[in-house]
């Protein structure tokens, strides 16, 4: 953390403005707002369709542009970051703004299905849209099958699938594509309790986040998880001097890497080559002993199959990682402190 105590910030995003003047890309964008590092940032995000996909009967095609879907929150400026530097993004807090969420199936999209990539001559698969319930007390979110009457209740796990700074490069690129800037990476493990780590590409780094989910499978196997709007907070930080490639995640319990690419082995491999590097510098061991060490241990969810690209996780269990082996000096359980601090 730096010297300057930790500020409280509160953004509100204009719930009025229409989806064509919302922001749908990292980079290409002025800051909305300014941050210190180490500032407590309370906000909302709109859903991926921007509220406009509310009943079974909205179909993403017929009530949504396809040029304006996955609206972010930000950009935002973060006071001092430069390239060759590390953003942390903790998230304290991700919680449904409403009561309902949304699904859909959407033509030539989702992993089980032709897509203007993989050419096929079979139609698309029909375009459906499914309601849920969100019961924020109970902490449950609910499935209603469209030709049954089948309903299950599942837990409640806010994440958010987009979490991303400006590319390098001077790009501009598509918040529905991950990539080395984070993005649209859509993996469940972003959820409240959780440190993203993203490397700096342009001066003030140019933060930004959406996408919330009440909750997703691994893979987002159809393309569209239960989508809402979410009210959020976060601490930002900003570690100087230490640069990182790829999007980095830490939780109280796991050390995770991403990669995303196609095809879906390239993205595993860049998370796996990225967290043999990790635990290089952590442990100070070699090439191949980590290299052994990240075979044994490693776990690898699938984050999304679906999007542009792919993106893949790998994950480490801390408890078999010696005491010494703290990430960027100690970050996440710093700003685990402060988040606790603040909710009590």
């Amino acid at each position: 953390m730096t010297e300057t105590a930790m500020v409280t910030v509160d953004f509100e995003i204009d719930e009025e403005l229409p989806p064509s003047q919302l922001i749908y890309t990292f980079g290409g964008h002025a800051p909305v707002m300014s941050l210190r590092p180490g500032t407590l940032l309370t906000t909302s995000t709109r859903d991926c369709f921007a509220g406009l996909v509310r009943s079974t009967s909205d179909l993403p095609s017929m009530v949504c542009d396809p040029r304006f879907l996955n609206p972010q929150t930000g950009p935002f400026y973060i006071e001092g970051a430069e390239p060759g530097d590390t953003v942390a993004v903790h998230f304290v807090s991700i919680e449904p703004r409403y009561t309902w969420g949304v699904s859909t199936t959407v033509p030539l999209f989702g992993a089980l299905t032709g897509s203007r990539d993989t050419a096929l001559l079979h139609p698309p698969l029909p375009e459906l849209t499914w309601i849920y319930d969100l019961d924020r007390e109970d902490r449950l979110v609910h499935y209603q099958a469209l030709d049954s009457d089948l309903r299950v209740p599942l837990p409640l796990d806010p994440m958010h699938g987009t979490v991303g700074v400006a590319p390098p490069l001077g790009e501009v690129r598509s918040s529905l594509t991950p990539g080395s800037w984070g993005g649209n990476m859509d993996t469940p493990e972003m959820r409240a309790g959780a440190t993203c780590y993203l490397g700096v590409n342009v001066e003030g780094a140019l933060l930004s986040f959406g996408d919330g989910h009440a909750r997703q499978g691994e893979g987002e196997t159809c393309g569209v998880a239960v989508e809402c709007a979410m009210d959020s907070v976060i601490i930002v930080d900003l570690i100087k001097g230490s640069d990182t490639p790829w999007p980095r995640i830490e939780t109280d319990d796991y050390l995770m890497t991403t990669g995303s690419a196609k095809p879906l082995e390239d993205a595993f491999r860049i998370a796996h080559t990225e967290m043999v590097r990790w635990l290089m510098e952590l442990l100070e061991l070699s090439e191949m002993d980590a290299y052994q060490l990240l075979s044994q241990t490693a776990l690898s969810p699938v984050a999304n199959v679906c999007d542009t690209v792919y993106t893949m996780v790998c994950k480490v269990p801390k408890r078999h990682l010696r005491e010494l082996s703290t990430a960027y000096s100690g970050k996440h359980g710093e700003l685990r402190s402060l988040a606790k601090a603040w909710a009590s």
